[in-house]
């Protein structure tokens, strides 16, 4: 995988015995502020990662966005005991905006939300701590309208899930295949939008099932992996050979399900075949990775060199690597060069991949 880009060589000086409950200091936080501050004094870096539903142990998207605070932690030179601070949402996610405040007051900075159910909470907070630096993985502020202080992190997950039907159409032996999404919304829908489109390309007439965990607004679909056995496990019984899922926490019953019918499952976010148990390494054909590590990692570095560009987005994509396919387990290896052709393909322009279904 690319290695960010901008990496400089840095160092964060650690901050001592920080105290991750302490209250923020009468002083002024320094760093970026939106409109590409003049960089943080090392010893004052502090970051606060703000998880979606689930929180760390998802095994998928709030362990890729703290993978990157590591990575670009260790790089600084700092440790994660000393210079960070993560929250998690309660059950029904009712004080995101709590854990946003919670962590500006206490003077982390800059501060990073995971995951798109942080957009109007996001909006409604970062006003309220001008000098403090936002970023949100998935939730767009291209037009400005959260603040000039917050930077939005993007994916095309339509072209890596794209790739994600590809492979699942040149290895299905029932011309039958499944997805399975989380919370129907628009950025899962990208997802299946993808993935369909993928598919249909090397096999038009394929037989693609498609169900949702959870309405629109109810963010359970997540963290229900009972929810995504029992749909899995229907889709492998009327014919489906190969399921993808953007579930977070959820595709862990996705993958159990594979198991147990024998079949193949096709995971998201990071290379989910890398934390799974022997058995569901088995089944794991690929993975669709988002990288999110990537991204947080590099906004991490921009911060702490003074150069990050609030009131924006910054999207990732195939050309960037910001998506793409795992290859762990070399269940795909003999369709890379048919994976390898498509991706080109988007990258040249000479295929457009649509972003709903």
């Amino acid at each position: 995988m690319r290695r960010v880009r901008g990496m400089k060589a840095a160092t964060l000086l650690l901050a001592g015995s920080l105290a991750l409950a302490a209250c923020a200091s009468d002083e002024p936080q320094a760093g970026g502020s939106g409109s590409g501050g003049g960089g943080s004094s090392s010893d004052e870096l502090k970051i606060g990662l703000a998880f979606d539903t689930g929180g760390r142990g998802d095994k998928s998207f709030n362990d890729s966005a703290y993978a990157g605070v590591e990575a670009a932690v260790e790089t600084l030179g700092g440790t994660m005991a000393d210079n960070v601070q993560t929250l998690s949402p309660n059950d029904d996610a009712s004080n995101r905006g709590e854990l946003l405040t919670q962590l500006a007051e206490q003077g982390y900075d800059p501060i990073i939300a995971v995951g798109f159910n942080y957009d109007e909470i996001i909006a409604d907070v970062a006003p309220d701590f001008p000098d403090t630096t936002f970023a949100q993985v998935d939730g767009s502020n291209a037009d400005g309208a959260k603040g000039d202080n917050v930077t939005g992190l993007l994916f095309a997950e339509e072209q890596g899930s794209f790739l994600a039907g590809v492979a699942a159409a040149s290895k299905t032996e029932t011309d039958r295949i499944g997805f399975v999404g989380g919370v129907q919304s628009p950025l899962i829908e990208k997802f299946q939008a993808g993935y369909v489109a993928g598919a249909k390309a090397v096999k038009p007439g394929i037989t693609v099932d498609v169900s949702y965990l959870s309405p629109a607004g109810d963010f359970s679909g997540f963290g229900a992996p009972d929810r995504g056995y029992s749909v899995a496990q229907g889709f492998y019984q009327n014919g489906a050979d190969i399921v993808f899922h953007a579930a977070g926490g959820s595709g862990e019953g996705v993958f159990q399900a594979a198991v147990e019918a024998g079949k193949r499952a096709i995971g998201v976010d990071s290379d989910q075949y890398q934390t799974a148990p022997a058995d569901q390494q088995a089944v794991i054909m690929t993975s669709m990775l988002k990288r999110v590590d990537n991204a947080v990692e590099e906004f991490i570095t921009s911060f702490s060199e003074g150069s990050v560009e609030g009131g924006t987005d910054v999207t990732y994509d195939l050309e960037s690597d910001g998506v793409g396919l795992s290859e762990s387990g070399g269940y795909i290896a003999d369709i890379k060069t048919t994976i390898d052709d498509y991706r080109q393909q988007i990258i040249d322009g000479k295929v457009t991949v649509p972003t709903t279904p």
